[in-house]
């Protein structure tokens, strides 16, 4: 399967992705002819080789040729809805033009119909969002990875003024996707950057087992230490197994009343704890403990801290980062003579390898109709292997 990862070591912009969708192959004339479909002129696209610290990537750059005007959410919805677009590049088009709206509404505390887009209602900003989309359909580009997302430092004058770096609009977009700060003062993620790569990336995190193709550079317009691209690798990543990165928190505890126990690991999977999971130790002084083990995803981490500081008697917790790989699975539900059950399988190299009926749906039956809980299960078995 055809993969791509977003190595985003100096940020993401709209304009960075459509120039490293160019140099990956994305023909010019393609995505001029496309862009076309939408209903605004007076611009050109400049499209040209750049070199930075000696490496050369393709830098694209909207020179407007008429003064540019404020569009509110509405207009550019009838904007796209008007054009003669692909329909799914409209839809999604809109669903980034939708998360850039609901986040400038949530900071701006007004609602999304009355939201007047500055920079991003701008030609340069329209042109970067859907160009991009169009390059990422013409190219198939389904299974995205992506890095972690660094943060600059500082302040930028923007239509509102002085603003902090990430702007609070990138920030809002970035809920729950993994990120971390650096010392570089300059604006590293944008917001229509943000919006595009929270739309079609499926994992944030380290670069998953590819067998590299081909990789696309895509300049950024600030000059720094460091050479400012955006990087997409695209290679071949094995479709037998899903590949993520999780965390493992852990504490060592001997001093809390064990009837707690059951309480905590409810609330853990309340709050979207993966597993949680305890192993019988012994600590100082030779006394038996219980290592609490919780695997979550990257970006949960300090909220399942929180209820592990609430609700135990520990002092501190660790935690590291692990790999997992997993079985390709599908959910279906199937019906046997007593009713429906919900039914995890999971396949390798199209071969079932693995059957796991719902419990709750098993158990239900069960006492419903006064049968032994493992013959539901084995019912349920032979319904799928037929």
């Amino acid at each position: 399967m055809i993969s791509a990862y977003f190595d985003c070591y100096s940020g993401i912009s709209g304009d960075m992705i459509l120039g490293a969708l160019i140099d990956l192959g994305l023909k010019e004339n393609y995505i001029k002819k496309e862009l076309k479909k939408i209903k605004i002129s007076r611009y050109e696209l400049k499209i040209d080789k750049i070199k930075k610290n000696n490496i050369t990537g393709t830098n694209l750059t909207v020179k407007i040729k008429e003064k540019q005007k404020k569009r509110g959410f509405k207009e550019i919805q009838k904007l796209i809805d008007e054009s003669n677009l692909e329909k799914d590049v409209k839809k999604i088009s809109k669903q980034i033009f939708l998360k850039l709206a609901t986040a400038e509404s949530k900071i701006h505390n007004i609602s999304i119909e009355k939201i007047h887009f500055h920079e991003v209602g701008a030609i340069d900003s329209i042109i970067d969002i859907i160009g991009a989309v169009i390059g990422f359909k013409k190219m198939q580009l389904s299974n995205i990875y992506c890095s972690h997302l660094p943060l600059g430092r500082g302040f930028i004058e923007c239509s509102h003024g002085k603003i902090p770096v990430p702007a609070p609009a990138t920030l809002e977009i970035l809920k729950n996707i993994p990120v971390y700060s650096t010392d570089i003062q300059h604006e590293l993620v944008t917001p229509t950057g943000a919006a595009i790569i929270t739309t079609f990336a499926k994992h944030f995190g380290p670069m998953p087992l590819m067998k590299i193709n081909k990789i696309g550079y895509g300049a950024g317009k600030t000059n720094m230490e460091h050479p400012n691209f955006l990087r997409i690798i695209l290679g071949e990543v094995p479709n037998n197994y899903n590949y993520d990165t999780t965390t493992i928190i852990e504490t060592n505890i001997d001093d809390m009343n064990p009837e707690i126990y059951g309480y905590l690991v409810e609330k853990l999977y309340e709050n979207g704890a993966l597993d949680v999971f305890f192993t019988h130790i012994q600590m100082k002084k030779n006394r038996p403990g219980v290592k609490l083990s919780v695997i979550s995803s990257v970006e949960n981490v300090n909220n399942l801290a929180d209820i592990i500081f609430s609700e135990t008697s520990t002092f501190g917790i660790r935690f590291y980062e692990t790999k997992r790989i997993k079985l390709m699975f599908e959910k279906q539900k199937i019906k046997i003579k007593y009713g429906e059950i919900n039914v995890k399988i999971g396949r390798l190299k199209n071969r079932i390898i693995t059957i796991s009926p719902e419990f709750e749906d098993c158990r239900n039956i069960a006492d419903r109709y006064n049968l032994p809980l493992k013959n539901v299960y084995e019912l349920a078995k032979r319904k799928i292997k037929k």
